[in-house]
């Protein structure tokens, strides 16, 4: 509930805030003409850092590797561009750190630490037509279960 009241209430009133000083120094115009070059520029570098990402991710999976790290880093650009495009200073300054590989980095591996989604743990795999594995939930509770490709029921 706080996230929301943040992301709805306090977001705005803190870009209208921005918006308003800034045109009080520099005048109405040139605020406007500031907003439409972040986002310009913000367009370029996302373009850039969305191609890099996006042949990274097509090298990875022909390297027949899972390209985690670039959907992540995908996921970042994508709200980097929503942010980049949203008129505001802060918002702005909040997209532009999303497109810093290294402040992306920093960002992913904080919030890697303190949001916990469930995890699978395998405990053994056959190359067979059976699969076994093991699913811990943050809330420590283990499912268990067997696949057997032999035993479809078809419809």
């Amino acid at each position: 509930m706080k996230v929301l009241f943040i992301l709805f209430v306090l977001i705005p009133i803190i870009e209208m805030w921005l918006l308003i000083e800034v045109g009080s120094h520099i005048g109405a115009f040139n605020t406007i003409g500031l907003v439409l070059l972040t986002a310009f520029i913000g367009v370029i570098l996302l373009r850039r850092q969305g191609i890099s990402t996006l042949l990274r991710a097509r090298q990875r999976l022909d390297e027949g590797q899972i390209p985690a790290r670039e959907m992540v880093d995908g996921l970042f650009l994508g709200i980097a561009g929503a942010l980049l495009l949203t008129p505001g200073f802060f918002t702005d300054a909040v997209g532009f750190i999303c497109l810093v590989p290294g402040a992306r980095t920093l960002v992913i591996s904080f919030l890697s630490r303190h949001i916990r989604l469930g995890t699978f743990e395998t405990r053994h795999f056959t190359t067979g037509s059976s699969a076994a594995f093991t699913s811990k939930t943050h809330e420590s509770r283990v499912l268990e279960g067997e696949l057997d490709e032999d035993n479809k029921s078809s419809n």
